[in-house]
Formats: C-alpha cells, sequence, structure tokens
C-alpha cells in the first residue's frame, strides 16, 4: 500500500509538471497568434526544424498554387465559423515556393458534394503564378491505428499530414514542409470556406493530479485502518 501510494503520488507530481508545460504553451500561442508574420522557414532548416516552438504563429511566403496537385482531407465541421459545416473536405493544395520546395495550404473547407470538384483543382481557375499569402503555421495531425489508407484514386485522406499527402502529388514538388498553413477567413460565400482554425489545448491535467492524489490518499488511509484491525485483533487474542 505505500508502494501504490508513492506511484500514485509520483503520478499526481507528473501531472501538475504537465500542467506547467501546458500552460507555458498556451501563453506562447496566444502571445505569437496576432504577432505580425514571420517568414516562413526556408527549405533548409525543414529537417531540423522544431514544429512545436511555431504552431499558430502567422507567416507569410511566396510561390505559386498548384490547383492541380490539390488533395482532400475528410473532416466533419461540428462548430463552423462560416455558413457551411457538418462533413466535408479540407483542401489542401501545393504550394511551390520560390527557390524551391513545396508546403500544403489549407484552402479552407468544402461539403461532401464538392470534394470531386476540389480534388481535381477546379474550384480555382489555372495556376495564378507567383503570389504572396499570409496563413497560420500548424503542426502536422497523426494517424492513430485505426486511421485508413489513403484513398489514391479520389485523392482523399483522413488527416492533415504532409507526408501522406506528398504520396499523391508530383514527386518533383519534393521537399515537402513538415508542416501546413492555415488561410485566414476569405470573402462571404467563397469556397472554399477558409478562416476555420480552432486554437483549441485540452488541459485537464489539475484534475487528473486530484485524482492521483486523491487515490495516494486513499492507500493511506486503507493502510491505517489495515494496521488498526491487525493491532486491535491481537489485543483481543488470548
Amino acid at each position: 500500500m505505500l508502494g501504490l501510494a508513492g506511484v500514485c503520488f509520483y503520478l499526481g507530481n507528473w501531472q501538475m509538471s504537465r500542467l506547467a508545460e501546458k500552460e507555458a504553451l498556451i501563453a506562447a500561442v496566444d502571445s505569437r497568434i496576432d504577432a505580425a508574420p514571420i517568414p516562413v522557414p526556408a527549405p533548409s532548416t525543414w529537417d531540423s526544424l522544431k514544429v512545436e516552438d511555431l504552431v499558430y504563429q502567422p507567416v507569410e511566403l511566396t510561390g505559386t498554387y498548384r490547383y492541380t496537385q490539390t488533395t482532400t482531407v475528410f473532416t466533419s465541421l461540428a462548430d463552423p465559423k462560416g455558413p457551411l459545416g457538418g462533413p466535408g473536405y479540407w483542401v489542401m493544395t501545393p504550394f511551390e515556393l520560390v527557390g524551391g520546395g513545396t508546403v500544403f495550404i489549407n484552402r479552407g473547407f468544402v461539403p461532401q458534394q464538392y470534394q470531386e470538384v476540389a480534388a481535381v483543382g477546379d474550384l480555382h481557375g489555372d495556376d495564378p503564378g507567383p503570389v504572396t499569402i499570409t496563413g497560420l503555421f500548424r503542426a502536422p495531425e497523426s494517424a492513430g491505428m485505426m486511421t485508413p489508407e489513403a484513398d489514391m484514386s479520389n485523392r482523399i485522406e483522413w488527416v492533415r499530414d504532409p507526408k501522406r499527402l506528398a504520396a499523391m502529388v508530383d514527386p518533383s514538388l519534393a521537399p515537402i514542409a513538415p508542416f501546413f498553413i492555415d488561410l485566414p477567413a476569405g470573402a462571404a460565400g467563397d469556397l472554399p470556406q477558409s478562416g476555420e482554425t480552432t486554437v483549441s489545448f485540452p488541459n485537464n491535467h489539475f484534475g487528473y493530479a486530484l485524482t492521483w492524489y486523491g487515490f495516494a490518499i486513499i492507500a493511506i488511509v486503507m493502510l491505517g485502518f489495515w494496521l488498526w484491525s491487525r493491532g486491535k485483533r491481537s489485543t483481543i487474542e488470548p
């Protein structure tokens, strides 16, 4: 019981440490999300880039959209900021940087019926040539054990992971950035419906810490009750 109490106290302390880290992350994001855009990290830094240090940082980049290389990622937009929501797709278009390298741009959300049109690049005309855009730096989403394989023929993915998306685009677009960019909201009624970034960090570490501390206290109380009952029994026995 003492060992169990020690483990529970250790886990409670670990959750308090995680709480401090999460609060530091939230404070860092709050300070950067409304900051002026910085240049997007150069391809030469991508192999060693600490993506988590730039999450939700506004960035600026210059290059050319490759609309015919667009991929779509299934989602269900439960709380849209624009007029459209429900089942649909994120429209992820490669953006070839001036000087080399490609960044996937999340141009926004489209309902299910527009998936095929988005995937062949027909939501926009021809490539317009080099443009400068700004957006929010995003970390890749991780595929879980139950995440299906990509539907290559229909250009459908299930997570916004540039490594997985890269398998569906022209290899000449390499290298592919280990992050993607969310576009800000566009004009009302535009498709894709951009500006749907949700900044949310679940932070339940304090509650978890209290739970572990509570288990530790219960273990000590139970040990004390057991010792008391043993002592009482020994005084009664002849």
